[in-house]
């Protein structure tokens, strides 16, 4: 118990003479550098925000235009020329049909040739 206490001692008095020798000089060069690196970061980040709003947010508006009047303008090509379907041995084989039909689970009308209009 005696050895404990003194250990405890000794390493608290440790401690303190740790901190006292410590250099203050050290410690406010370190501070004014740190201070130094947020003046500029924050210089930086108020940049890229910028850029983000002002460059980003137009740039998205403008690429979502152009894709909205591309799909507008392919969606109206495809009602004056509908898609003719090559129907190839190796489309839509199956080596048995599924429980709940020819067609499988992902089968859309639109897109893709139907297993019933082949037969």
């Amino acid at each position: 118990m005696a050895s404990r206490i003194l250990t405890s001692q000794v390493a608290a008095s440790v401690k303190r003479a740790g901190v006292r020798f410590q250099s203050t000089s050290a410690e406010a060069t370190f501070l004014a550098e740190r201070d130094a690196v947020k003046h500029h970061a924050a210089g930086a980040a108020n940049t890229w925000k910028n850029i983000s709003i002002f460059v980003t947010i137009p740039a998205l508006a403008a690429a979502g235009f152009n894709a909205y009047n591309l799909y507008a303008e392919h969606h109206e090509h495809q009602k004056h020329h509908p898609k003719e379907w090559v129907k190839y041995p190796y489309i839509n084989y199956r080596g048995r049909d599924f429980f709940w039909g020819k067609e499988s689970f992902f089968f859309n009308p639109s897109v893709n040739l139907s297993a019933v209009d082949e037969e």
